[in-house]
């Protein structure tokens, strides 16, 4: 599996930009972002903000996309982690959980949730989304390799899937970080293994088909 490739930084000021928009989202949600509150949450110029971006849309995608890369860089030092140390499956599934729920979930994190739901609504968003998830599946699959584990492309998707669905689940209902690291921990063990006995089933069953 290839890493994820680093992407330049954005300039000062449109980084900036970016970072307030994902503010403005994760606070009142996109129809809360215009020229005029992005410019006095960034501290520019109105005319900073419409020089770097001609449209919202624009301003969007850019924005969900440099939140996404800067998740793949921290991530990819988890897989890079992941496979340097050794760690065992049961480890590695603790860090997972760590990081997935230790990480401060605050007005810039929940900015991608809004994202991806107005991404529904705007077919011209979609294709970052689906950028935003590949990067995010590419990831999962180096982890979950880096971990031996069988079929790990195939599994990459339903890895997302189940660590987002539980940042959501804290999200909507407040609850303790510590009862949602636990049960991630639990679901990526019962998902690892069960891939695990899968191959070992079918792999067991080749000689009798023969």
């Amino acid at each position: 599996m290839h890493a994820m490739p680093h992407a330049a930084r954005p300039a000062p000021m449109r980084q900036r930009i970016i970072t307030a928009v994902l503010r403005i989202i994760g606070e009142d949600g996109v129809a809360a972002v215009t020229n005029r509150r992005i410019a006095k949450e960034a501290g520019v110029s109105l005319g900073s903000v419409t020089y770097h971006f001609e449209t919202q849309h624009d301003l969007l995608r850019e924005s969900l996309l440099y939140f996404v890369r800067e998740e793949a860089r921290h991530f990819t030092e988890l897989a890079e982690q992941c496979q340097t140390e050794g760690l065992a499956v049961e480890d590695a599934a603790s860090l997972a959980g760590q990081v997935a729920c230790g990480t401060a979930l605050d007005s810039a994190h929940l900015a991608p949730f809004e994202l991806y739901l107005h991404a529904g609504r705007d077919a011209r968003l979609r294709e970052a989304a689906a950028e935003a998830f590949g990067a995010y599946d590419l990831l999962a699959a180096r982890i979950l390799t880096a971990l031996g584990v069988p079929d790990a492309e195939r599994l990459a998707a339903t890895t997302v899937a189940l660590v987002m669905g539980l940042q959501l689940r804290r999200l909507a209902t407040g609850s303790p970080v510590d009862d949602l690291a636990d049960d991630l921990v639990d679901a990526l063990l019962l998902l690892v293994r069960g891939a695990a006995d899968r191959s070992s089933g079918a792999a067991s069953e080749e000689p009798a088909a023969q």
